[in-house]
């Protein structure tokens, strides 16, 4: 279980889902994790600090869209908060202004500068990004 925990940042739910099919008793489980947590091969925040930092400069998410991948790994509210203080506000609006203008040239054959728009919107708000990202980004100035 080091091995796994070493490979990759993980969290204290992926160890359990990874354990659910052992012969492992229950105690013996908790037992496991507790060792691995107390020699910081599994840490939470580690997890979704690392999350955070790959999912918003990799995968170019949004905010939304993270919270909710860190949901569901059933992190805390207070970890996901302090984990989303990694992402630099002048980098993540760069991104977003980025994805709006490469989404415009792929939808160049649009005539409609309605329907172009409600595509860049509904493209980013998929990716995670709110609207008032969306508009504070410019999506307005076409």
């Amino acid at each position: 279980m080091e091995r796994f925990c070493a490979y990759e940042d993980r969290c204290v739910f992926q160890l359990r889902k990874k354990l659910q099919n052992s012969l492992l008793s229950e105690e013996e489980k908790e037992l496991l994790i507790s060792i691995l947590i107390k020699d910081r091969f599994l840490d939470d925040f580690r997890f979704a600090c690392s999350y955070v930092s790959g999912k918003s400069r990799i995968k170019k998410w949004g905010t939304q869209k993270i919270y909710r991948g860190l949901k569901s790994y059933q992190i805390n509210a207070n970890l996901i908060s302090l984990a989303m203080k990694e992402i630099v506000l002048d980098d993540y609006l760069s991104t977003l202004k980025e994805l709006i203008e490469r989404k415009k040239t792929l939808l160049s054959a649009i005539q409609d500068p309605y329907k172009k728009k409600v595509k860049i919107i509904r493209y980013l708000t998929g990716k995670g990004y709110s609207l008032t990202d969306i508009y504070r980004s410019g999506i307005e100035e076409d």
